[in-house]
């Protein structure tokens, strides 16, 4: 029995949710995009870059990788060439979408829980990018 990969779980995981929530889905042909799934709005597209995240020490945060894994050029920002990360967290069996300017150029970190000193500015909460917060007309004007 073949295995799938961390990000064709991941890929999946997206395919699924977006489909669940009534919107159509692309996929591209081929391996060489810099981006999986795109989301057809009607009049725009989203292209969304998958990821799959994974719990820091301690569990209170979940971090994903931010950048291409392009071995021929090294490791490349997604900016400019999809809309939003897709993240699944398999630990928590979660989903979020994270616009590209909301994490750091290598690597994406959201908070599960709060911090010790309750900080909350400069904080990314990863509650505030579950994906059942992400209304079709949210996903617009990201496109816009």
């Amino acid at each position: 029995m073949v295995t799938a990969t961390k990000g064709n779980a991941a890929e999946a995981r997206l395919l699924a949710e977006f489909v669940a929530r009534g919107f159509d889905v692309l996929v591209p042909f081929g391996g060489g995009q810099p981006y999986d799934l795109m989301v057809d709005l009607g009049s725009q597209t989203l292209k969304i870059q998958c990821k799959t995240a994974w719990l820091t020490a301690g569990g209170s945060c979940l971090m994903f990788n931010s950048r291409s894994t392009d071995h021929g050029r090294g490791p490349q920002p997604y900016h400019g060439l999809a809309d939003l990360f897709g993240v699944f967290l398999p630990a928590r069996d979660s989903v979020y979408l994270v616009p590209l300017d909301s994490v750091g150029g290598f690597a994406g970190r959201l908070r599960l829980e709060p911090t010790q000193n309750n900080q909350r500015r400069g904080v990314r909460f990863a509650a505030d990018f579950e994906i059942e917060r992400w209304t079709e007309e949210k996903l617009r004007r990201l496109s816009a």
